[in-house]
């Protein structure tokens, strides 16, 4: 099994034509930040929650839910690696309180949701049960972790937001389902399939209209973000092939968290840190060089690691 090289690359062509919409909507002002928002609002609470829960197939599947499980398992031994090797790279001794733990953020989450989800629905489809799993992993530690990277410290809060979050919520619904001999009508079924159908043009619209905001001259000369960037770009995907292949994940697994962890980081790494006082302007501008670098470093590292 493997991913075809040319579908691969047509596929990302596909949306970098709906990434040039966003910006191009976004230039002429048709989506403003206020629309934007609410977009984002959109994705995170409606669109990505149906389209995970209509990922599982109707009927229960042994393979499909030894997949679901071992995605899971494989977020898990991925997170935890980078969240050590966020903290060895990125340390107080390199960084000296520069942006460290924007940068260790950076590192340990990328868009795993806004455009991971469409990455993987249209370059391996058979990979989105595994990636279903993966996403638990992703969310938990997110909002956990992710969340303490600011705070510094332990609340009820980092618990609350993960019980609560829809993407979690809609796949656990939607794992409860597969496995029980329990059916939801067809119409309801259709329903949230039409509706999480919109998840992928209209994340990839988001990304667009934000690269249509971005300074890219001011952004060459922060030599400390571009080197964050690229470090995100190449040691993330290292890291999930080099263990998942080391411990024999099935190649479906092993396909599917090493092209997430080769796409740029997360955006709500600036929306995390103007949440939780960290450097929201920073932050922002990081995702923007890390989202400009991957249209080159993305392809390159599926070819080393998936394609060669």
């Amino acid at each position: 099994m493997g991913i075809d090289l040319t579908n691969f690359y047509l596929r990302l062509a596909t949306i970098g034509i709906i990434m040039v919409l966003g910006f191009i909507l976004g230039k002429a002002k048709i989506i403003d930040n206020k629309f934007n928002k609410t977009l984002v609002n959109l994705l995170l609470v409606v669109f990505m929650p149906a389209s995970l829960f209509a990922a599982f197939p109707a009927e229960f599947d042994q393979a499909q839910s030894d997949l679901f499980f071992k995605g899971l398992l494989a977020g898990v031994i991925v997170m935890f690696a980078l969240v050590v090797a966020s903290r060895i790279i990125f340390n107080k001794a390199f960084y000296k309180g520069e942006i460290r733990f924007e940068s260790q953020f950076a590192l340990i989450f990328n868009n795993a949701t806004f455009l991971g989800y469409p990455i993987i629905a249209s370059t391996f489809p058979q990979g989105i049960v595994a990636y279903c799993g993966f996403i638990i992993a992703f969310n938990v530690a997110l909002f956990s972790y992710g969340v303490y990277l600011f705070q510094r410290k332990v609340t009820p809060k980092l618990f609350l937001g993960i019980i609560t979050n829809p993407n979690i919520i809609a796949v656990a619904l939607g794992m409860i389902l597969f496995l029980s001999p329990l059916t939801v009508p067809k119409f309801v079924s259709e329903s949230v399939s039409i509706v999480g159908s919109a998840t992928t043009p209209l994340s990839i619209i988001c990304i667009g209209f934000m690269l249509s905001h971005a300074k890219f001259i001011k952004l060459i000369k922060k030599w400390r973000l571009t080197l964050t960037a690229a470090i995100q770009l190449v040691v993330g995907p290292l890291i999930a092939y080099g263990l998942l292949r080391a411990t024999h994940f099935p190649d479906e697994v092993v396909y599917v968290c090493t092209l997430i962890q080769a796409l740029p980081t997360a955006t709500s790494l600036g929306l995390f840190a103007a949440k939780y006082g960290g450097n929201d302007i920073e932050s922002s501008e990081l995702v923007t060089i890390s989202t400009v670098l991957s249209i080159g470093l993305m392809p390159l590292m599926v070819w080393l690691l998936l394609i060669r």
